[in-house]
């Protein structure tokens, strides 16, 4: 049974690399939406 460790660690690396996506996501929105606010 090597894939279930092997499938953990892709997890980890991945659940990271998502994480750093949504923060910059989520900036990118905000600073969209400020954006906005203040041309209107």
């Amino acid at each position: 049974m090597n894939k279930p460790k092997h499938d953990i660690s892709f997890w980890t690396k991945y659940k990271k690399f998502a994480t750093t996506e949504i923060l910059m996501y989520l900036i990118m929105v905000i600073g969209i939406g400020i954006g906005i606010l203040i041309l209107s």
